[in-house]
């Protein structure tokens, strides 16, 4: 009993010592992303007051009116002054006030992240469900016309920008064949308690498509491969011995030793599909976060862009912590070498 309890107690201190290592590695990542943010948008060229106020208006202020204006936007403020202010603003759970929609950031990023979680979430899905069965099918069929297909495919939609590919989809599905709405998240004019999930589903199918289709080919390949070195491997080739073979000897033997790998690509596949989402959004006009981000940083909008910014790489740490997880869930011996690390 007393062998028995402290093994238990060494396993929940490797445990907490592993969580702890994981937070700390989030802390640094978070401050360092905050800070080459920082840094890169203050060395911008782009002048805050001309871009949302415009040389016209300028032009016939007082210098007053200038002054305000330049305060209000932190113009000739320090950038060192300004991030110390912003970072101690984020320990107080305080992540400022964004100035073009004149609200608080937390409040604008909700309302991007409600629309932009249907986009990432049905792209994210997608691309995993669809590029692990194309895998296995061009694994399954190697070297005939079927793995050929889905070869080419993936090599030419690898190197397909996100926004050429949504623009070609727009065209075709919205304006030759008018079968999609031509953008937006939801139908115009209606009151957002009278939008149903069928309704944002439809406005968020072709930007879903977009990004799926562009996830699809770095998922599929990797899934090709690693099943052709399941196939060449000495238990299923005994396995082929005893009689099996096709579809049945893939499924039985293979997708045990395909699920680690998986769950690497497709969480590993989240920070591709966030970062697309900013052109594919663009293209399709589709309110989300990628759209705010960009509007954000013509604008000079730090706060709201820092905080996009943070959450993102929050988010994504995130995925590759739940990837990691998962992983001691699936196969033991990683989670034995955890605890032991």
């Amino acid at each position: 009993y007393t062998l028995s309890t402290r093994r238990s107690s060494d396993l929940t201190m490797s445990r907490m010592k592993w969580f702890g290592r994981s937070l700390l590695h989030l802390i640094l990542l978070l401050l360092a992303v905050s800070l080459v943010s920082f840094l890169l948008v203050s060395m911008s060229p782009v002048d805050p007051l001309q871009t949302n106020v415009g040389q016209t208006a300028l032009g016939s202020m007082s210098p007053e009116q200038i002054e305000k204006l330049q305060a209000y936007w932190s113009v000739g403020v320090p950038v060192w002054k300004r991030f110390f202010s912003w970072l101690s603003g984020i320990c107080h759970g305080d992540f400022g006030i964004s100035l073009l929609y004149r609200r608080p950031v937390l409040e604008v990023i909700a309302e991007k992240a409600s629309a932009s979680v249907w986009l990432l979430l049905s792209a994210w899905l997608f691309s995993g469900i669809v590029g692990i069965f194309l895998g296995i099918a061009a694994a399954a069929k190697r070297g005939k016309w079927v793995d050929r297909l889905i070869t080419g495919y993936c090599i030419v939609i690898a190197g397909t920008p996100s926004f050429w590919l949504a623009l070609v989809l727009l065209l075709l599905f919205t304006v030759q064949l008018p079968i999609f709405p031509i953008g937006f998240s939801v139908p115009v004019g209606m009151a957002a308690d009278e939008v149903s999930l069928a309704d944002r589903l439809y406005h968020a199918f072709l930007p879903a498509c977009t990004l799926g289709l562009t996830g699809i080919s770095s998922i599929a390949m990797h899934t090709r491969e690693k099943v052709i070195e399941i196939l060449e491997s000495d238990y299923v080739l005994y396995a082929r011995a005893r009689g099996e073979s096709g579809w049945r000897l893939i499924f039985r033997h293979g997708l045990r030793n395909l699920l680690l790998p998986v769950i690497t690509l497709q969480f590993g596949s989240i920070s591709g599909i966030f970062g697309g989402s900013v052109l594919v959004e663009q293209v399709f006009s589709y309110p989300g976060l990628g759209q705010a981000a960009i509007d954000a940083g013509l604008g000079s909008d730090v706060s709201l862009l820092l905080a996009i910014t943070v959450i993102s790489t929050l988010f994504v740490f995130l995925g590759n912590l739940a990837a990691n997880v998962l992983y001691g869930v699936i196969d033991p011996q990683i989670r034995r070498g955890r605890s032991h690390g």
